[in-house]
Order: C-alpha cells, then sequence, then structure tokens
C-alpha cells in the first residue's frame, strides 16, 4: 500500500511513502532527509555496518540505543533508567526529552521544512520509532517508506555506501506534540477501565509469559490484547491494504473503542507498526505507552497476566 499526499502541498506524506514517490521527491528538490533507522536487538552495532555497506544515498544513520533512545540505566536494570531527567520513559529504550531530540535533529541538519522519510531493513521495526518521535516532535512530513531497503533495492535504485557528508548545523524548532504519549503510572491507573485498552505486540509466546528472552519477567499486563507487530505486512514486506488492516484491528478489538487503544511491546519500540497500521486503516491516533513491558515489570508490585 501507498498513501497519496496527505494535505494540499503535493509532496507531504504522513503514513507511507512508496519508492516511486520517494523517487520524485529526491528528483524535485523539495527539502528532504532520509533516515536509514536498521538495527539488531541481538547485536546493536550491526545496523550501523549493515548501512555502511548499503544505504539509500544522502541517508543519514539514526541510531536507535544512540540517537532514538535516552541513555540507558545499569546493565541488568532492564526497567531503570538513571538520565538525570533526559529520559520521557522508563525501560530498556527511554525515550529522550522532546528537548534532547531536537538538539540531535539540530546536530545533523534537520529543518523544519523538510520531508522525513525513515525506513530500516527490519519490516518496518525500527523506523517506526523515529516516524513516531518526529510526529512527538510536531512534524507533520514524516513518512515510511513501504517496503523498506529491500523495496528500494528491488526496484533497482542506486545505493550509497561507507558515511555520508556532515551537514550544517540547524535550529530545528519543536512544535505541539502530533502524538500521545502514556506513562507507567497513567496505565495503571486505568488498568481495566472501559477507557484503555492496551494492544501487545511482542511475539504470542513473550505475551503468554512461556518464555522471556530479554527482560526479568514473563507475562503481560493484565487486560492486554496481542498483535505481533509483523502481522501488518504482507508477504512481499509491505503493509496490507488499508481495507484489511481496518477489518482485522476491528476483529482484534471487538467492539471495544478504538480510540481508547493504548500501544506497548517490550520495549516501546515494535508497539509502533501497530500504530501506524491504525493510522493506516483511517482509525483516530491512538496512544503510545513508551516504557512498555520492561517498565512495567520493574516495578514487582505491579499485576501480571500470564496465559
Amino acid at each position: 500500500m501507498t498513501t497519496t499526499p496527505s494535505s494540499s502541498t503535493p509532496e507531504h506524506y504522513n503514513t507511507l511513502i512508496s519508492v516511486e514517490q520517494l523517487t520524485r521527491l529526491k528528483a524535485g528538490g523539495r527539502p528532504l532527509m532520509v533516515f536509514d533507522c536498521s538495527f539488531d536487538l541481538s547485536r546493536p552495532p550491526a545496523g550501523h555496518e549493515q548501512y555502511l555497506q548499503a544505504h539509500i544515498p544522502d541517508a543519514v544513520f539514526a541510531d536507535l540505543d544512540k540517537n532514538l533512545s535516552a541513555p540507558h540505566g545499569a546493565p541488568g536494570a532492564h526497567g531503570e533508567v538513571a538520565t538525570s531527567g533526559q529520559a520521557a520513559s522508563g525501560g530498556r529504550h527511554p525515550l529522550p526529552t522532546r528537548e534532547r531530540f531536537s538538539v540531535w535533529l539540530s546536530a545533523i541538519g534537520f529543518t523544519n521544512d523538510m520531508q522525513a522519510v525513515v525506513y530500516d531493513r527490519n519490516g518496518a521495526n525500527y523506523c517506526g520509532r523515529l516516524w513516531w518521535m518526529l510526529r512527538w516532535a510536531g512534524h507533520d512530513a514524516v513518512a515510511v517508506l513501504d517496503g523498506g531497503l529491500q523495496a528500494w533495492q528491488a526496484a533497482q535504485q542506486p545505493l550509497g555506501h561507507g558515511e555520508e557528508p556532515a551537514r550544517f548545523q540547524s535550529n530545528f524548532e519543536l512544535g505541539r506534540p502530533l502524538e500521545s504519549l502514556k506513562t507507567a503510572a497513567q496505565v495503571e491507573a486505568e488498568l481495566g477501565q472501559s477507557g484503555q485498552t492496551l494492544i501487545d505486540a511482542r511475539a504470542p509466546a513473550r505475551y503468554r509469559g512461556e518464555v522471556e528472552p530479554l527482560d526479568p519477567v514473563a507475562g503481560h499486563i493484565p487486560g492486554a490484547l496481542n498483535r505481533p507487530f509483523g502481522s501488518n505486512l504482507g508477504a512481499d514486506g509491505r503493509f496490507k491494504p488499508a481495507a484489511l488492516l481496518k477489518a482485522e484491528f476491528e476483529e482484534l478489538l471487538a467492539g471495544r473503542d478504538p480510540g481508547s487503544v493504548v500501544h506497548q511491546c517490550g520495549s516501546g519500540v515494535s508497539a509502533l507498526p501497530n500504530l501506524l497500521a491504525m493510522r493506516i486503516a483511517g482509525f483516530a491516533p491512538t496512544a503510545l505507552f513508551a516504557g512498555s513491558w520492561s517498565e512495567w515489570c520493574s516495578k514487582p508490585d505491579r499485576p501480571v497476566e500470564r496465559g
């Protein structure tokens, strides 16, 4: 699926963008920045290594650990961070504050008039984080490249290699947040109420508590529904058609209010393909619990459900 431009400006995209649309943007001269967000949880340096081997020409590398997260806490303290006010959430990948994020955007030369395009080679798992963060910073013109780097390569588009030249520093100005962030305290206060529907994007075995490779406690937040983030993609690696996504989410919600949805996963990253898919499907904006399971289970007295 691809989306048409989202405003009267014909080159403004805020959900998905196709390879063809991106090539037109690159040729048209509109202010544009492309971000490669490739990452590997099991071996964090791998994403940058892959970027050096091949990326969309002129793309900036955005590292999940270094650029899209606040400084992490002590090793082994999965749900805790020690960040001296630099974090906007807890969990294994705590969000940086909006102010800290804007400093990084300015350092790489990103400006408020730019169209941002984000991609990875991981089924939109990691680039969804930057898509959401830019919108949280008040920037609407950001889109996910549908199909990721694989779609770009399949279209026989050119590739860049090695590091790209640095850009001049800019002054990115934060705007009104376009996305809603929920804290652990808010999620806990609304637990079991009709005004909150949690959707957990982790694999079914982790959701059920049968295995837990990353966090100290297995299970899920009581009452959460399960939709693994990969469910949003077709066999070609692109997002499913909007009508199909809408039907699948309506079946999962089973009459619950779509506007009550709060997305979560293990550390607030892989929840975002679900959030983006609901937007593609035409639902109203939904919320993110960025600390997710890793923050939830860091407090021993919070309830846990298994099965």
